[in-house]
């Protein structure tokens, strides 16, 4: 008896062939050839076969990549109407012979005392996701970013790490997507016409749940702008991430100092949420020189279990974002909802001269800077001023505004912006029913210029006037 099974003819489904060719190649009859116009339904060149001289050897099954493309001409009694399947259901979980992977947890290591630096804050942020065990930076060069890249460009070298200088900010996000999802450390430096053109990438690691952290350097706007210091990308951290259901962490620094310590804690916030944190700067903070204090620990990472690191131990983790069937997507959406109510509880901010505060000025970045000089002024001149500093823009620190609301008689946003903070701000208070708040003012610069600190005493002053 034979052991040789019957074989068929091939069958081919055009709206499932991409046209790779490796079927004309294995077939030793020439029965198979390229089609000659594009199949409407995928936008590919589909091949075309003539089965005359086909002796059914098989060759063009076992060459062909895709599972409903080419296949045995179906019996009499078979249908040849397939429904499309999400890959992992069709292919079941990738089998592996090794244990299931254990999660290698980050190791603390002690630095020796250091004096303290004197550097730009976009050197900072470098300094400090090198303390968080970042070794693989991608990165496009863009105006006023550039120097923190082109310190982890000298540095990574020396230490086994990568930088790659990628061909745009579009490639930059997807080897960001290739080097988080296998469980790396990875960043990148940008300014806002840059930022906008990851927004794409951003979403699908937000859909696959990777981590990485973004520093975006703003500058004016919209479209070109100039490469002076604007709060412009507020609105499109917090609420326009990505197409989508996509959010991430938001973190606002204002001196070189937290440029340092809040890309450390975005490092550990990515891992801990396994999703991209943002750290909005401006050109200004990015430029600034100030004093830096080294912590007294860095970073040693270790690999989480759910990577997809290349080794046997997590050959059967998967990365993906892509769900066809609408309830498998719809039940995505409620984990990720699930995780970013979880993000709810790391609303942070910093408050000065707060206790008595009857004028609350609402302040972040380089702009809060001259809040709170005006505040001390303000305190001189007998008004009972306080600052409101919000660290962390999405999630808004609402938890620790609403304790002020009480004393406060008005809220004064400043921003270079034109209403970016005060949305959130809103919006922040409408989410949380606080709808008796005192009234809220503003003052506003756009276009690279920073509002100052005489604008703000004299707006704040002025309202008093008015109000007497």
């Amino acid at each position: 008896m034979s052991n040789r099974r019957e074989m068929h003819k091939p069958f081919l489904l055009p709206q499932f062939c991409k046209g790779c060719g490796r079927c004309i190649e294995a077939c030793a009859k020439h029965c198979i050839e390229l089609a000659e116009g594009i199949n409407p339904e995928t936008g590919l060149v589909p091949v075309v076969l003539h089965l005359e001289d086909c002796t059914a050897c098989g060759l063009c099954l076992d060459a062909c990549p895709e599972p409903y493309g080419l296949r045995e001409m179906p019996s009499a009694d078979e249908s040849t109407e397939f429904e499309l399947q999400d890959p992992e259901k069709l292919f079941g979980s990738r089998g592996s012979t090794a244990p299931r992977p254990v999660p290698i947890p980050d190791q603390l290591l002690g630095l020796p005392p250091l004096e303290p630096l004197v550097v730009k804050g976009n050197y900072a942020s470098a300094i400090g996701a090198l303390l968080a065990g970042c070794r693989h930076v991608f990165g496009y060069p863009i105006t006023p970013s550039t120097e923190g890249a082109e310190l982890m460009a000298k540095l990574l070298p020396e230490l086994d790490g990568v930088f790659l200088q990628a061909v745009s900010e579009i490639a930059t996000v997807n080897m960001m997507y290739g080097c988080g999802g296998a469980g790396l450390p990875c960043m990148t430096f940008t300014s806002s016409p840059g930022f906008s053109l990851m927004l794409e990438g951003i979403s699908y690691m937000v859909g696959a749940e990777v981590p990485a952290v973004f520093v975006n350097v703003m500058r004016g706007g919209p479209g070109l702008g100039n490469i002076a210091p604007e709060q412009s990308d507020i609105k499109l951290a917090c609420r326009g991430l990505g197409h989508g259901n996509s959010y991430g962490i938001v973190l606002a620094p204002s001196t070189p100092q937290e440029m340092l310590d809040l890309t450390l804690l975005a490092f550990e916030l990515s891992f801990r949420y396994r999703n991209p944190v943002i750290v909005l700067s401006d050109g200004y903070l990015g430029q600034m020189t100030g004093k830096v204090v080294l912590p007294r620990n860095m970073v040693k990472p270790g690999i989480p279990e759910w990577a997809v690191f290349g080794d046997a131990s997590h050959r059967s983790n998967l990365i993906n974002s892509f769900y066809l069937g609408e309830a498998d997507l719809e039940n995505h959406n409620r984990r990720l909802n699930e995780k970013y109510l979880r993000m709810q509880t790391e609303q942070r901010a910093d408050l000065f001269e707060f206790e008595d505060a009857e004028v609350l000025i609402v302040a972040c970045n380089t702009p809060a800077r001259m809040a709170k000089g005006a505040v001390r002024t303000l305190r001189q001149e007998g008004v009972k001023a306080g600052l409101f500093r919000p660290i962390t823009l999405w999630p808004f620190p609402i938890a620790k505004l609403e304790p002020l609301l009480h004393n406060a008689e008005r809220i004064v946003v400043v921003e270079a912006s034109p209403g970016q903070l005060e949305d959130e701000l809103r919006l922040a208070l409408s989410h949380a029913g606080l709808h008796g708040h005192p009234p809220i003012e503003h003052v506003r610069r756009f276009g690279g210029i920073l509002p100052q600190q005489s604008e703000i005493v004299a707006h704040v002053l002025n309202g008093r006037k008015a109000a007497a």
